[in-house]
């Protein structure tokens, strides 16, 4: 999928995002929606959160998992009125809906592509609110994490606006829409000393926080417990899904092998080290890097060496230096 770059200004965009307020089109995104009476009932076999206590107006995130534990996606969870919605990394879409239609046996679900008929905006700053409040539309902020307010607007169409884990919103717009919404919310974050923030900057502060996204720090091999994900995306008390027994086994008899973990760069460095790059304690490989910024990065490092404070050696292709361990963010 395509998504813009930056507007020009990388680092002013992630100053944005931390420190007032930035505007992210997101609509690369990809977006299902699952219909029919037993919906609720079938996702709720499906992924490791539970589905079925969400009300209408309230969220999760979730892993969808195969037999072995296995990860085929993260998932944003939104429970409509008359649907459920499924926001996850772009490029997924064919994957996620033939694992779930492969489970659709008598069930009354059908899986439709909402990415052509709605887009997906974020706000995302400590003024995210202020800037939402200048689009003057009667809803409510939502209160709860990945809890979300609708609203049918006579010009625009129905609106959904979902707060983020962490600080922000994300705006779900009728595709016809979608580019005065984004104008708009523009100009109200540049009345609060924002902007319009690109990938680049969106993956700076990712990065930075310590928050995962799968394709790129999980993906296929990974088990939610590895990824970090574990405390936001698993309940223990649902009952069964797929790829239940396997997860659970884990919690009961042990811990994984290796942990995404954030990682703490020298600042100096004169070259940014790459994905990939191995770690070592005491000679010995035990991990890698996914993700790197300045300063910065994520890696799988094993059992024996991921606590916090723990300094490993990196090798990179400009020569080794030291890193330091610490925790993944609770939020994304």
């Amino acid at each position: 999928m395509e998504v813009v770059a930056d507007y020009g200004d990388a680092t002013a965009e992630h100053a944005a995002l931390r420190d007032t307020v930035g505007v992210l089109d997101l609509s690369f995104r990809s977006r299902l929606c699952l219909v029919g009476a037993d919906r609720v009932k079938f996702l709720h076999g499906q992924v490791t959160n539970d589905v079925q206590r969400l009300r209408s107006g309230e969220g999760c995130y979730a892993a969808l998992v195969n037999a072995k534990g296995k990860m085929h996606s993260d998932l944003n969870l939104y429970r409509l009125a008359d649907e459920l919605l499924l926001d996850f990394e772009p490029g997924y879409t064919v994957a996620v809906t033939e694992r779930l239609v492969k489970y659709i046996i008598t069930d009354d679900v059908q899986v439709l592509d909402a990415a052509p008929h709605y887009g997906l905006l974020s706000v995302q700053g400590p003024r995210a609110a202020e800037a939402i409040a200048q689009l003057s539309l009667p809803w409510e902020l939502p209160a709860k994490p990945l809890a979300f307010s609708a609203h049918q607007d006579a010009t625009l169409g129905q609106l959904y606006l979902m707060r983020r884990a962490s600080s922000g919103f994300d705006l779900f717009i009728p595709t016809a829409a979608l580019g005065a919404v984004f104008d708009k919310l523009v100009a109200a974050a540049k009345s609060l000393g924002g902007r319009a923030c690109g990938w680049h900057a969106l993956e700076t502060a990712r990065i930075d926080v310590g928050i995962p996204r799968f394709g790129q720090d999980m993906d296929e091999t990974n088990l939610p417990p590895e990824a970090g994900i574990e405390s936001r995306a698993v309940s223990y008390s649902k009952g069964c899904y797929i790829g239940q027994e396997v997860i659970a086994r884990i919690r009961t008899y042990g811990q994984v092998a290796k942990t995404l973990r954030a990682l703490r760069l020298p600042a100096d460095l004169p070259t940014l080290p790459a994905k990939g790059d191995k770690l070592f304690a005491d000679g010995k490989e035990v991990g890698h890097l996914t993700s790197v910024i300045p300063g910065h990065a994520l890696g799988y490092v094993r059992k024996e060496h991921n606590a916090p404070g723990t300094v490993l050696t990196l090798h990179t292709a400009a020569g080794d230096c030291t890193v330091t361990v610490t925790e993944l963010s609770s939020g994304a």
